[in-house]
């Protein structure tokens, strides 16, 4: 009898849960299975969803193979279909401990449980401490969406937008304290939207202040990506004035032309997201900001590609995470007749991850000289307050925070 074998697919949240589905496998007793937990993100996320799945089955011919995440709450008949798959669970009941028993104690009933996502209310799910290395850990506040982009297809594999309350999340942080974490991170599928679903719908300001303030012995908190136009008064203060909030932030900006933005149904135009910036760099000197930027949404023009270059300059952004646009079925962006054509979508995102390394650059090379501190995630690398990567020639204690006088850079690090 052999325990499970877990293989994530996309997000840090998805990892964050299959980091909570070890826990209920291991309590239900359940044994020789092999759980792909997936993402729907794109289209080559869902191939790459089939492919992991071939290939685990592949490795472990003998094991049950049970398929979960975003792409199978998507679309459970098309991987219930596969041969190589015995089970389908959704995303809600990845979740449920009665899920895990079920398929422990009975594998060969209800080989798809999959129910309608847009129909649950109840906070986000499970909660676990210590998800993450020895030196950070990861707390899941928020799950869910409630915007409809038209690129996007995780609202459909998510639900609606559902928040754990702020007096959970303190306790949890709290616990995590107790165990000798020194950063915790927030994270969420739609963080700033945190709390609309609350009695007196607080904002995600509200929370981070609360937290620093019933948490005194938490060094670090950062907040994962947010979306810049829904940021609250007084998540703006506590960007100001609390120095345990980390001077990184990442933003889902998606482009840089406002009629592409308009297209996309985003919340937010091009001056918005540089007003915000230089807003928060005015309050905070030393923020840095990266951003998730798509190159080649249907009907994007040369023009309207090189505003998200410029962007990307406008801003001042580090660190990009650059989309190739990837045609989902599903979304009403995929029914756009103007569709790029792949050779120019393979190349803008080319250059925008060439522009972005010329960020990385700039900010490596005006840290030369200054002194960071910096949390070890192993005896010889950490990261810095703006979450840039410092190498130790020196071994350091991992998990501690250490001060560092930076001398160098090589290969996208910085050098002590």
């Amino acid at each position: 009898m052999s325990a499970p074998k877990f293989t994530t697919l996309g997000c840090r949240l998805n990892a964050y849960e299959t980091e909570a589905m070890k826990e209920l496998s291991a309590q239900a007793g359940l044994s020789d299975a092999v759980i792909v937990n997936t993402c729907a993100v794109t289209a080559e996320a869902v191939r790459k969803a089939r492919q992991e799945i071939r290939r685990m089955r592949r490795e472990n011919p003998d094991a049950r193979l049970i398929v979960t995440g975003c792409a199978a709450q998507v679309d459970p008949e098309s991987f219930a279909s596969m041969e190589e798959v015995d089970a389908v669970i959704g995303n809600t009941e990845k979740m449920q401990a009665g899920t895990w028993a079920g398929l422990a104690e009975d594998f060969g009933t209800e080989p798809v449980q999959v129910d309608d996502i847009m129909s649950v209310t109840e906070t986000a799910g499970h909660l676990i401490d210590g998800f993450g290395t020895r030196a950070r850990a990861y707390v899941q506040v928020q799950n869910g969406c409630d915007h409809r982009c038209t690129f996007c297809i995780i609202p459909y594999g998510r639900g609606n937008s559902r928040s754990v309350p702020a007096g959970v999340v303190v306790d949890q942080i709290k616990r995590l304290v107790d165990r000798g974490y020194n950063e915790v991170v927030l994270t969420g599928v739609d963080l700033t939207s945190w709390g609309a679903d609350l009695p007196s719908q607080p904002q995600l300001g509200d929370l981070v202040m609360r937290i620093l303030r019933l948490v005194p012995d938490l060094p670090r908190l950062r907040i994962s990506s947010i979306d810049s136009i829904e940021v609250d008064e007084n998540l703006m203060m506590a960007i100001a004035t609390e120095t345990r909030l980390m001077p990184h932030l990442h933003l889902s900006l998606q482009h840089g032309d406002d009629l592409i933005l308009k297209r996309m149904k985003r919340r937010h135009l091009r001056d918005d997201a540089i007003r915000f910036v230089h807003e928060a760099r005015a309050v905070r000197p030393d923020m840095t900001f990266g951003a998730d930027i798509i190159a080649g949404f249907p009907t994007e023009t040369e023009t309207h590609f090189e505003n998200s270059l410029r962007l990307v300059r406008d801003c001042d952004l580090t660190w990009l995470h650059v989309f190739p646009y990837s045609r989902r079925e599903g979304t009403p962006a995929a029914r756009i007749p103007s569709q790029v054509n792949g050779t120019v979508i393979k190349d803008r995102a080319a250059r925008l991850r060439a522009e972005g390394a010329r960020q990385v650059e700039r900010h490596l090379a005006a840290q030369i000289g200054k002194t960071h501190q910096v949390l070890m995630e192993n005896e010889h690398m950490g990261r810095t307050e703006q979450f840039t990567e410092v190498r130790f020639v020196a071994p350091r204690p991992e998990g501690q925070i250490v001060e560092a006088a930076i001398t160098g850079r090589a290969g996208g690090q910085l050098l002590a």
